[in-house]
């Protein structure tokens, strides 16, 4: 009978933990200006490829706009985003035409054409971009 007993008490614990609410997994936004800090792919090394200025990237969440600097110009376009993943290939992406030294600004141009999906992370200070689920670019949140 005391088998039976504990084995009712069981069936009701898991029951009644079944309606209460998990812990909500916190998401973090887009929203803000973003600097790079990684680059993935080119075999030059970070500083050599970005000297002077580091690439940033806005996200204007209300208007679905994207900007940002590429170390030299300026760029701008749509913001195509659903749920995790983000498409800038066809962003349609316009930009100013400064003469820039090295080729920094054109090698973050072409991996931002690649990206297919970004990770927020470290309480929403880390944006990672992704190529089939492979980190190619990291950003630091700037406040």
């Amino acid at each position: 009978m005391r088998k039976i007993a504990l084995l009712f008490m069981f069936i009701g614990a898991n029951f009644a933990s079944c309606g209460t609410p998990k812990s909500a997994v916190k998401s973090y936004s887009l929203e803000g200006t973003w600097q790079l800090n990684y680059i993935s792919g080119p075999r030059i090394a970070f500083d050599g490829l970005f000297p002077n200025n580091k690439p940033t990237i806005s996200f204007d969440l209300k208007e679905n706009k994207v900007a940002g600097n590429n170390s030299c110009n300026q760029y701008f376009g749509a913001l195509l985003v659903d749920g995790s993943k983000i498409n800038f290939a066809d962003a349609k992406m316009g930009m100013t035409m400064m003469a820039c030294e090295g080729n920094g600004d054109s090698v973050y141009m072409e991996i931002l054409k690649k990206i297919d999906s970004y990770t927020i992370t470290d309480e929403g200070k880390t944006l990672s971009f992704l190529m089939n689920d492979v980190v190619m670019m990291r950003f630091t949140h700037q406040d």
